[in-house]
């Protein structure tokens, strides 16, 4: 704890820094409240897309054997283009938004190849677009959680040190001031009593 000078400009130093501490900590607290809450959604999203993932991949198994076609089905049919983004601000922190992606679908003969390719190419799509959300989602909450540490700490920072130290400045610099009032009206009644007794 650094050295505290023990007059009454001190003591207006300290107090206004117990005034400015007091002011911002609401503030800190109800980032720190709204983060947390930002936080939870990202979770309950994130739960939402695994789910959606897991359900394609569901209906994907009951007709996946047909990809064992020979020539058919390549990875290249499906390519993503474009993903787009766009910045959002959640209590001060710059988060992505996932906004969509465009694809390029590779030219294949309608009439050569099995009428799922067309649903299967579909299907790919939803899933890249589920994949894609979440990893956007996930960066969203990695952000959200730096700032919510880094909040939290300040929050702990005023509640359990600045406010408790100021306080006690404060009381500090009041006893050593009453003191040295009370030594001067000692002192001057003393000298007083001297004249009159002499």
């Amino acid at each position: 704890m650094a050295k505290i000078r023990l007059t009454k400009n001190e003591l207006k130093k300290q107090k206004d820094s117990l005034k400015m501490y007091k002011r911002y900590l609401p503030t800190l607290m109800l980032k720190k409240q709204q983060l947390q809450g930002e936080i939870r959604l990202t979770d309950i999203r994130l739960k939402q897309l695994q789910s959606e993932l897991e359900h394609l991949d569901e209906s994907f198994k009951s007709w996946i054997a047909v990809f064992g076609e020979k020539g058919v089905f390549t990875n290249d049919i499906v390519k993503i283009t474009n993903l787009r983004t766009g910045l959002g601000n959640i209590a001060g922190v710059s988060i992505p938004i996932f906004e969509g992606a465009d694809f390029e679908i590779a030219n294949y003969d309608l009439i050569q190849t099995p009428l799922w390719l067309d649903k299967a190419v579909e299907s790919m799509q939803k899933a890249l677009l589920l994949e894609l959300e979440a990893e956007i989602v996930e960066e969203q909450k990695k952000r959200l959680d730096k700032e919510l540490r880094t909040t939290t700490q300040r929050v702990n920072l005023f509640e359990k040190v600045k406010i408790p130290e100021t306080r006690g400045n404060i009381k500090k610099i009041q006893v050593y001031l009453g003191d040295q009032q009370t030594a001067a009206v000692v002192r001057g009644k003393i000298a007083k009593s001297g004249l009159k007794g002499g």
